[in-house]
């Protein structure tokens, strides 16, 4: 599916369980990927999001399973809750400096997600964010960083060490819980 640029506004759900899309380029003229809006799009397996978008909807890619490749703009400031939460073959996301909020079981159970670049520009890692990142191995955490949520890295079980900076003040419940290899 190719959309024309004349479309602004695609509402949520808009493309909700279409299991066999494959491909679709989005138009420049969107400004934000809407609340579950490829939601269980299974067969999907790459996205470039368009340079104007400030927002990632809640659910927007859950249980995309088949997304391998993922572009973010430079102009994204927002990836809420659960937007790619069980994108099994996710393999690596680099989050641009735009972004200053990473919503909670936002990358939960990617279980292929190894390679996770985070902003300085974030302040907290939310609740569940990488939960049951089962190939995640190690992840430095910014200075930017003041708190991290509960279960945030839960499951986790390849994950051998991890960085916290001096700067944060909270870690919450289960944040590495059930994270055996985890060693410094």
């Amino acid at each position: 599916i190719v959309m024309p640029d004349s479309i602004t506004v695609i509402e949520e759900n808009a493309f909700n369980g279409c299991c066999n899309l494959t491909s679709i380029t989005l138009p420049a003229s969107l400004s934000e990927i809407s609340e579950s809006l490829f939601a269980h799009c299974e067969m999907l397996k790459s996205i470039t999001i368009p340079d104007n978008v400030t927002t990632i909807g809640d659910s927007a890619f859950y249980g995309c399973w088949e997304l391998e490749s993922v572009v973010l703009p430079d102009s994204l400031t927002k990836i809420s809750c659960n937007a790619f939460e069980d994108c099994q073959k996710l393999a690596e996301i680099t989050i641009p400096s735009s972004v200053t909020e990473i919503g909670a079981e936002a990358f939960k159970s990617c279980s292929i997600l190894t390679s996770v670049t985070l902003p300085e520009s974030i302040t907290k890692i939310e609740k569940s964010a990488f939960e049951f990142c089962f190939s995640l191995t190690s992840i430095e955490i910014p200075n930017s960083v003041n708190a991290i949520g509960d279960r945030a890295f839960f499951g986790c079980n390849r994950l051998t060490s991890i960085t916290i900076p001096e700067g944060v003040t909270r870690i919450a419940t289960e944040t590495f819980y059930a994270c055996p290899a985890l060693t410094s």
